[in-house]
């Protein structure tokens, strides 16, 4: 008898219309796409540097190893979500290169992130 394994899904997958090829459905990388983050390092992002970030405010004294990892990873995935998405304008204008005013039609054009208008500004 061979036992199955579940595999967690991933964003692309549970939104598909999002992703912007059948290989990033499939979780593989684009030629150009950067690559995941180097084994033994959790993030691409500067934990310490993150760290320093979080601890400007005022109402934080400490900030844990773990929810300093947290707030990195979740910046990751908002980066790479708001890009992919700023990238379909870029496309659209036949170009390979994001600009501010491809990050402004994402950000008019996509509900989530109605909380961002006018942050560029």
């Amino acid at each position: 008898m061979a036992a199955t394994v579940a595999t967690p899904a991933t964003p692309a997958e549970l939104v598909p219309e999002r992703c912007g090829s059948e290989e990033e459905a499939r979780g593989e990388p684009e030629d150009g796409a950067p690559p995941p983050a180097a084994p033994g390092r959790p993030s691409r992002l500067p934990l310490a540097r993150i760290k320093a970030l979080m601890k400007t405010d005022p109402d934080v004294s400490l900030a844990s190893q773990e929810s300093v990892f947290i707030i990195a990873k979740a910046t990751e995935l908002f980066v790479e979500m708001i890009a992919k998405d700023a990238l379909v304008y870029a496309q659209q204008g036949k170009r390979k290169t994001l600009q501010r005013k491809d990050l402004d039609n994402a950000i008019e054009a996509i509900d989530e992130f109605a909380f961002l208008e006018g942050t560029l500004d």
